[in-house]
């Protein structure tokens, strides 16, 4: 693809900006932007054909091998109501727009980062139950293996994967993050970005735990606790503050609704603390609120930075395990050039 975009945008490409049509000595200038919509069909009805060829094609002519498999979707959204679209429905939109219709794209890459197959989804298809659907066809060799994100990774995936002669590397589901930094590996040595793992081995399963801390991700995670941290106490003070002010509740049952409501509401920064709703002596009223932060054990406010990913190649290395991991970052290029 020489510009990836819409028949639109590809009209205007053509007409203005390329200069392919003197390489195929074609003039696009009279051409009508009807004519891209039915080669658009076209094409369409003819893709699994395409996609099999153009790979076979590319296989052939870098030689590479067909050992990983990396799997991914994303969603993009209508304008429109596209009711005359079966796939366009509600959903939860990755770019925000939850308000449109969307329909989800799922997208096979070998590690080479070349396209394997690709499939549209209902934009409310629930992201574990296209798997299956996305690796039937591939011919992929057995034992290959397959690179998959927390949100398809489920149980039911992983014993298809086991059951099919597939190995995988894929982000754990579990939230308990047991990280000892002095038993980790330091496997990226760049001041501000450096990356650290420790390889754990699963009694009973045999499966490989690799718990990978980053510098970066525990920037960006801190910040967010402090800034779920910062609303979260700034509820509780409004909520104790109204306790000695005219015209809000005080009744005791209706305060401790309010709080509910408030930990729902900030439910991640919550769960890091104890609050204590003190009644008059009568329990009737609330007459304070105090809270203070007790941060759960092994979550990410105290290991902030840390992920865990699952594999039963129990003979790679930890750096082999991470760096074929981070393969799936090409899927989220390919993702924005569409």
């Amino acid at each position: 693809m020489a510009s990836p975009a819409s028949e639109l945008a590809t009209h205007s490409w053509l007409q203005t900006s390329s200069g392919l049509g003197e390489l195929i000595d074609y003039d696009f200038e009279g051409m009508g932007l009807d004519r891209l919509y039915q080669v658009s069909d076209q094409l369409w009805k003819h893709r699994e054909a395409i996609e099999t060829h153009l790979y076979q094609q590319e296989r052939d002519l870098f030689s590479f091998s067909e050992t990983i498999t990396l799997y991914d979707l994303t969603n993009t959204f209508f304008e429109g109501e596209a009711k005359t679209n079966p796939k366009a429905k509600r959903g939860r939109s990755k770019e925000k727009r939850s308000d449109c219709p969307l329909v989800t794209l799922g997208l096979v890459l070998d590690g080479s980062g070349f396209p394997r197959k690709s499939q549209i989804f209902p934009g409310n298809a629930s992201e574990p139950q296209t798997l299956q659907i996305m690796l039937e066809g591939l011919e992929g060799r057995t034992g290959s293996t397959v690179i998959l994100d927390a949100g398809i990774a489920s149980e039911e995936n992983i014993q298809y994967l086991i059951e099919h002669g597939y190995k995988y590397i894929v982000v754990s589901r579990k939230r308990k993050r047991d990280f000892d930094e002095e038993k980790a590996t330091l496997i990226k040595d760049i001041p501000g970005q450096s990356v650290k793992v420790q390889k754990v081995i699963v009694e009973g399963t045999g499966e490989v735990e690799l718990y990978c801390h980053s510098q970066l991700r525990e920037k960006k995670e801190q910040a967010m606790q402090d800034s779920f941290s910062e609303k979260y106490e700034t509820a509780l003070n409004n909520l104790h503050a109204g306790l000695s002010k005219k015209g809000t509740t005080k009744n005791y049952a209706k305060v401790l609704e309010r709080l509910g409501r408030i930990k729902e509401k900030y439910a991640r920064a919550a769960q890091h603390y104890e609050v204590t709703v003190v009644p008059d002596d009568e329990g009737g009223k609330a007459i304070s609120i105090s809270w203070k932060r007790v941060e759960k054990a092994n979550s990410q406010a105290t290991h902030p930075g840390v992920y865990c990913l699952r594999t039963n190649l129990t003979d790679w290395n930890e750096e082999t395990l991470w760096r074929t991991y981070t393969m799936l970052t090409d899927l989220e290029s390919v993702f924005r050039s569409l």
